[in-house]
């Protein structure tokens, strides 16, 4: 069976976002900005009466997915395989620092060349892969009533609902990154497999008009 409807939901603000340093995996918490975000987006979200709540394990996540849980009554089913990218020993520094520190790496990944992410931690097709494989077991525990909001990182959401798709690596920058608490809704094909509803929103989905019969 297939859910009816994945909602993938990025976290709110965290201080280190606003400072533009790279997150990955260190486990930072909400801001005061992000906790109001949470908040405002949950009660949007709520309106969609979700049956499931899946969250990465790590606060800023998880903390998100809790107003959720809150309005609902949902529990939080918990996935390490919803983390953001490992950044290893990237994590805490600034873009800036990153290009200064090493250009090379930092240029290859402004062009979109393949570039493992810190001393030790993942390629964007590596977090991907991983990304994907949960979205299509959560999706596959589900039946066609089940909307399904998952809690998550920008970067991992980004490239691993692209892989999900079927998406070629040299496309996912046609697909633009995820505000703070906005979300990507999916819907499943009539035939096989899923499209985007929306991407990067922050409003309920409204039904599409349209001649297209694909829709």
């Amino acid at each position: 069976m297939t859910a009816g409807r994945l909602i993938v939901w990025r976290h709110g603000r965290t201080e280190w976002n606003l400072q533009d340093k790279i997150q990955g995996q260190a486990d930072i918490p909400l801001d005061e900005v992000g906790i109001g975000q949470a908040r405002a987006a949950a009660a949007r979200l709520a309106a969609l009466a979700p049956t499931r709540l899946f969250s990465s394990d790590l606060q800023r996540a998880a903390a998100t997915a809790g107003e959720l849980a809150l309005l609902t009554g949902l529990k939080i089913e918990y996935d390490k395989a919803l983390r953001e990218i490992d950044v290893d020993d990237w994590a805490g520094l600034t873009q800036a620092e990153l290009a200064a520190r090493n250009p090379e790496a930092a240029a290859r990944i402004k062009a979109n060349e393949p570039q493992r992410r810190g001393t030790a931690g993942e390629t964007v097709d590596e977090v991907a892969t991983r990304f994907a494989a949960a979205l299509h077991r959560i999706s596959t525990q589900g039946t066609a009533e089940d909307t399904i909001v998952i809690a998550t990182h920008g970067m991992a959401a980004r490239v691993g609902i692209c892989h999900f798709l079927g998406i070629p690596t040299p496309h996912y920058p046609a697909f633009g990154g995820l505000s703070n608490c906005n979300w990507v809704s999916l819907l499943p094909n009539r035939t096989t497999g899923w499209r985007i509803e929306e991407w990067n929103a922050g409003s309920l989905p409204e039904p599409v008009m349209s001649d297209d019969p694909q829709r």
